[in-house]
């Protein structure tokens, strides 16, 4: 029996960050991790997915050079080499998260809780004063029958070569990052949402703009779709304002969502579970049993890989709260969003620039995006920010810190110097806006 002052299950970005601060804080630290360190961030989820849509960016910023004087030659778009370079910048990162774990001890093993704070590694027994669970999420099942006929985001992001057509049922971040990298290659892209706008969550009139500005490059939305099942031929079945219809296209992405991926045990360790099946924890994460706690998309609270990792901060004892938590859809445009929503509340008030307002935005040809920055009425403080277009999550990452320091409007509009020309001007601009 190894013993531990803590014992984390889980090498993603909660489970790795938390380990590494605990060691550097002098506490003997072991990591059980079943796969390869990263989790699905970095191996199935946000890192191929950025790689793929810098990749699809660039496509787009190819076909677009005429509007600058720039004639291009014949060239080529090769899905296949921008997934190789995925795997290397994969591989480079994971050889990152090694050295930050130098000081702790990693087992490759399936663990399962057992009573009295113990772990089960493989052949390994290990006992621990604290317990980290961060095994993370995997895709939902598909919601319909057929789903032997569709592939997930994790199947998704192992293509070499997509279909000529493909429909993804799922219009959240997962579905819409996908379409938007597809479109780049020239597949024919049909997204279906069983919601009345993508996205559901963010703010509706930046989503309604993101699809507006997606639909011109070529990609079908069909919103407010129940997907009814899926046939051998890859016909989809759903339904849509009353009538029940049939999208033919060539493979199925399911995009529906994310479930827990729950270690064996719990109920021997007297962890507790809600009716959704992630597991419960108060606000310091700690769950029902003293001692052992739960970080990132395994309780389900927010599943970011940066909310895992402001998790792990606050059971590592390194931070006591989490702060606003941005969102960033890296489509072409971007979209983000933080904080509150102007119609979250009363109480708050918003003001709208558009990107065509800012020098930064029209010398760069990226003038066609929208800014919207909420504020307490009564307060003036900024409370949340939404907002589509070029540099979307740059932009979102600055009024995230303004809410976190609890600026004003009037503290960004006229106390704070922002360069010129800089798209973070739009923040300013915005803000000196407000009546």
């Amino acid at each position: 029996m190894q013993q531990y002052d803590l014992i984390i299950i889980g090498g993603g970005p909660g489970g790795y960050e938390c380990a590494a601060a605990a060691a550097a804080r002098g506490r003997k630290v072991a990591l059980v991790e079943k796969s390869q360190l990263g989790g699905t961030c970095l191996n199935r989820g946000c890192v191929p997915t950025k790689c793929l849509c810098a990749a699809a960016a660039r496509i787009i910023d190819l076909s677009d050079d005429a509007d600058f004087g720039i004639e291009v030659g014949p060239w080529s778009a090769d899905f296949a080499r921008a997934r190789s370079r995925a795997e290397g910048v994969i591989s480079e990162l994971r050889c990152d998260i090694e050295a930050m774990l130098s000081n702790v001890d990693l087992y490759n093993a399936e663990a399962r809780l057992g009573e009295g704070h113990t772990v089960i590694a493989g052949a390994d027994f290990l006992k621990g004063h604290e317990i980290v669970i961060a095994t993370g999420a995997r895709p939902a099942p598909f919601p319909a029958p057929g789903g032997e006929y569709v592939i997930d985001s994790d199947d998704f992001l192992k293509l070499y070569s997509p279909a000529e057509a493909m429909a993804i049922v799922g219009g959240g971040v997962i579905g819409v990052e996908f379409a938007s990298v597809l479109a780049a290659y020239g597949v024919k892209v049909t997204v279906l949402e069983y919601c009345a706008e993508i996205l559901p969550g963010f703010d509706a009139e930046v989503a309604k703009r993101l699809r507006t500005a997606l639909t011109r490059r070529g990609i079908k939305f069909i919103t407010s779709a129940k997907v009814t099942g899926v046939d051998a031929s890859h016909t989809v079945n759903y339904e849509a304002k009353g009538k029940s219809l049939t999208l033919e296209c060539d493979m199925v992405v399911s995009a529906v969502g994310r479930r827990p991926v729950l270690p064996e045990g719990l109920d021997k360790a007297g962890v507790a579970t809600d009716s959704r099946g992630f597991i419960t924890v108060d606000e310091t994460y700690c769950t029902s049993a003293p001692g052992i706690y739960a970080i990132g998309d395994v309780n389900g609270r927010c599943m970011l890989a940066h909310a895992a990792s402001a998790q792990a901060r606050i059971v590592a004892g390194i931070s006591e709260s989490m702060g606003v938590i941005p969102s960033v859809v890296f489509s072409t445009p971007e979209c983000a969003s933080v904080g509150a929503k102007v119609d979250d509340s009363p109480a708050y008030s918003a003001v709208k620039i558009p990107f065509a307002a800012n020098a930064k935005a029209q010398a760069e040809g990226s003038a066609a995006g929208l800014l919207k920055l909420v504020y307490e009425t009564d307060s003036r403080r900024i409370a949340g920010c939404q907002a589509v277009g070029a540099h979307a999550g740059e932009l979102i990452a600055l009024a995230a810190m303004a809410i976190d320091a609890g600026n004003t409007i009037e503290t960004l509009a006229h106390h704070s110097v922002f360069a010129h020309p800089g798209i973070s001007e739009l923040i300013q601009q915005a803000a000196a806006a407000a009546k």
